[in-house]
């Protein structure tokens, strides 16, 4: 079933208008922390993304060791080689945050690995960002990370978690959902128990839920207007069925988080006023990132297989997300006239 036409609306709104009035930053900054010895490719792809769909600026928050691999892939990105292993942690703890003061969004996740000081550092990243009431993307083994310790992201409805088959299974585990649960009403349920955050369960068709109607749900631990009271209690699952391409390339999840993260930070500018009109909750904005995310990522997959077929990788569909954008969402759409 087509994703609802009042959702695109909706997603429309907090699209950044291209009519000149903006400055470099309001349409978006976009932070991916992650990138160890052996992964350099996944905050590459994650970051690239970002700026290929249309953020105005992309950083990488990395180990030394990856660090100049990710810096040879493209001057576009920013990049921080901060996550020394032997660093201090409270020096590092103060530079992670003046990274955050500068962004919209964080991405954990991509190249992240499980090796404890960088689990660490990305542990000591989210709890900053959430002080910070900033949005976040969790995907890879930062859902690892977050599965150890479900109270790290519980009831912060800022957030929007990306599992893959795999981890989903892990994740419903781990948050005691029932294994008699219904498939297509899993993903609602896990946002139940971790109190309205988003989960984008991705599959042959992307299954996004938002459930908040449990105990767990807090508006004052997410930083979101508390004056909302019982139309707050909500339960919405949207399934994107938009087509795909026919191969599963590996870095496409990695794309997907940058393309959330984006139209995060895109809502994080609409929240903040550089632009719309603020009708829509900053509540409401985590799963509509999470759609749109949802449906560039698998448009630009169709695009690019249509191009490569077998031999698709993912720096194919990173070129095709302008494109597959504007299939979707039109591109006169965000193109304002001038007010004279």
């Amino acid at each position: 079933m087509p994703v609802p036409k009042a959702i695109i609306d909706q997603i429309n709104q907090i699209i950044p208008p291209l009519n000149g009035a903006l400055h470099k930053g309001q349409s978006g900054r976009v932070g991916v922390l992650g990138g160890a010895l052996d992964y350099t490719g996944a905050p590459f792809f994650a970051a690239m993304s970002a700026l290929r769909l249309g953020a105005d600026l992309s950083h990488i928050i990395c180990a030394p060791t990856a660090a100049q691999a990710i810096k040879s892939y493209s001057p576009d990105l920013i990049v921080h080689p901060i996550l020394r292993e032997d660093a201090p942690k409270d020096r590092v703890k103060k530079e992670l945050d003046s990274i955050l003061s500068r962004l919209h969004v964080l991405v954990i996740g991509p190249g992240l690995g499980r090796e404890e000081y960088m689990q660490n550092y990305a542990k000591t990243a989210l709890s900053l960002a959430r002080s910070r009431a900033m949005f976040l993307v969790l995907d890879a083994d930062a859902l690892w990370m977050v599965g150890q310790d479900l109270s790290l992201i519980k009831g912060y409805r800022r957030a929007v978690l990306t599992p893959n088959v795999v981890e989903f299974k892990r994740l419903t585990e781990q948050a005691g959902v029932d294994a008699d649960v219904p498939a297509n009403e899993r993903a609602a349920e896990v946002s139940k128990r971790l109190g309205g955050v988003v989960v984008l369960e991705k599959g042959a068709k992307d299954l996004i839920a938002s459930d908040t109607t449990g105990e767990e749900a807090n508006l004052k631990e997410s930083k979101l207007c508390e004056d909302s009271g019982d139309r707050e209690k909500v339960k919405e699952v949207v399934e994107v069925d938009v087509e795909g391409g026919l191969k599963r390339c590996g870095g496409q999840g990695d794309v997907l988080s940058g393309s959330v993260g984006t139209m995060l930070a895109w809502g994080k500018c609409y929240e903040d006023g550089a632009f719309g009109d603020q009708s829509l909750p900053a509540s409401r904005l985590p799963i509509l990132a999470a759609i749109g995310g949802s449906m560039v990522t698998r448009t630009s997959s169709k695009r690019a297989f249509q191009v490569e077929g077998r031999g698709l990788v993912t720096q194919d569909m990173i070129l095709h997300l302008a494109k597959a954008f504007t299939e979707i969402f039109g591109e006169d759409l965000h193109v304002e006239k001038p007010k004279y």
